[in-house]
């Protein structure tokens, strides 16, 4: 069973929602939704694998500190607060905190989104992946994930295996940034491993050859986990 639950102010179509956004979407932040995951979690009869995608893949890192994974795969994920990224990703995410706009949400244009998601595809791919998953973010998120202390990782605590897979020409979270982030793990018992993708981008879950990566998690987790 696979479930993916929407975000808090996040549910709909992205065409529609960015032409009015979710009412509760400023009010969404990153602890908002560790929340709702932690609630579905505690629905399910035994611990899920959980996979997330650049914040997500920031919440997997809290989800399996809180104890509530099998298992946890962080895909060109974001960094905890306790890590400090690369000037590329400063350079890149920086709109989207919202400190210097009236703004009440962020919403990238096709140029952000070409540069930071889609820079490994053609330009018709690009418009197409653009109509159909951008969608406004709130910038509670961001802020909460630099500066609200939730937002730290206990980099010395036993956990469930991690996977972390990194895109070799991601704009965003670039593979040097996976890296550091999965070398800070500590304890020697816990499993942590490493794939990075070279030639992929941010987009590297929705650009063609998306299924090689699906079967490298799959493989991964059948094959890496103790029972």
């Amino acid at each position: 069973m696979v479930y993916t639950p929407a975000n808090p102010g996040h549910a709909g179509n992205p065409t529609e929602l960015r032409k009015k956004v979710h009412p509760d979407l400023i009010k969404t932040g990153f602890t908002d939704i560790i929340e709702n995951i932690a609630e579905l979690i505690g629905t399910l009869p035994e611990k899920p694998l959980i996979i997330g995608h650049s914040m997500a893949g920031m919440a997997v890192l809290k989800l399996v500190e809180m104890g509530l994974a099998e298992a946890g795969v962080s895909i060109d994920g974001a960094p905890p607060k306790n890590v400090f990224p690369p000037f590329q990703t400063l350079k890149t995410v920086i709109p989207a905190f919202g400190f210097f706009t009236f703004k009440k949400y962020f919403m990238g244009s096709r140029k952000w989104y070409d540069y930071a998601f889609f820079n490994t595809i053609s330009d018709a791919e690009k418009e197409l992946a653009f109509e159909k998953l951008a969608v406004p973010e709130s910038f509670k998120v961001s802020r909460q994930l630099v500066l609200n202390s939730f937002s730290n990782i206990d980099f010395k605590k036993p956990h469930a295996p991690l996977l972390f897979i990194g895109g070799g020409s991601d704009h965003i979270f670039p593979p040097v940034l996976t890296k550091t982030i999965a070398s800070r793990y500590q304890d020697q018992a816990s499993q942590v491993d490493l794939k990075i993708f070279e030639g992929k981008s941010h987009f590297i879950c929705g650009e063609p050859g998306w299924q090689k990566i699906a079967d490298y998690i799959l493989d991964w987790f059948e094959n890496k986990v103790p029972e």
